[in-house]
């Protein structure tokens, strides 16, 4: 468990958070033929030797951004095919994660592999991580459907929702881990006084519907990310 979450942590860094739009752009437009891509690989190559810490794992390291190489290439491939863009993109997740799983409990590693840095809670790092940007960009993939139908005149700054997304998550997985699920109430409430003039200014129902459902996704993630941690320690 703690050499995956250490190899998770290293995925979900690499492709969620040091892979620029600019990259995701660039590959989908020359695939197989974009040097973004390769780039990308090497930053995972090189975040799965961080975390295993070891030369002589190389092979696993190896491997691993291999399969994640062309993985990406099947995903650029088919990914015209699909009016539904969620379909390739979290298809394209599951297979890479369930490579990090086969490598981990299929593989004989030596015991300094799983045991380096174990005083470190990898599987908090992992939680914390994935309510910020993967969780941003996840409510974007299953979201982008209603957001094209949003017409809004409203100015706000830039990439703002994206960050008061992810610190209302980061509060709710701390209120799961502290115990204390009265607060993650409240703040429900709060950001809802906040947004009621807005809305109410408007008159807009989708709009109100999108943000409705939208805040619902945002909490649900970080609550079944909290779940998932305090279940497993």
């Amino acid at each position: 468990m703690i050499l995956f979450a250490k190899l998770l942590l290293a995925h979900l860094v690499a492709d969620f958070m040091l892979q620029p739009l600019k990259w995701v752009i660039h590959k989908e437009a020359n695939k197989a033929g974009s040097k973004y891509l390769y780039f990308h690989i090497i930053i995972h190559l090189f975040l799965y030797m961080l975390v295993l810490w070891d030369l002589s794992l190389w092979w696993i390291a190896l491997i691993i951004a291999g399969s994640h190489l062309l993985i990406d290439i099947f995903k650029l491939y088919i990914n015209p095919l699909f009016k539904n863009k969620n379909i390739p993109f979290f298809l394209d997740q599951a297979l890479h994660i369930l490579v990090l799983y086969l490598c981990c409990f299929y593989s004989e590693l030596p015991e300094h592999a799983i045991t380096l840095f174990q005083s470190l809670d990898w599987p908090l790092l992992v939680a914390i991580v994935f309510v910020t940007s993967p969780s941003a960009i996840i409510m974007g993939q299953l979201l982008e459907w209603m957001s094209n139908q949003i017409e809004t005149n409203h100015k706000s700054l830039p990439n703002a929702g994206k960050y008061i997304g992810i610190i209302e998550r980061l509060f709710v997985l701390i209120f799961i881990i502290i115990g204390r699920w009265e607060a993650i109430g409240l703040l429900i409430t709060a950001k809802s006084v906040f947004r009621f003039n807005d809305l109410k200014e408007t008159n807009n129902r989708k709009l109100t519907e999108y943000i409705l459902i939208g805040t619902l996704v945002s909490f649900g993630l970080a609550i079944v990310t909290g779940l998932i941690y305090t279940m497993q320690v």
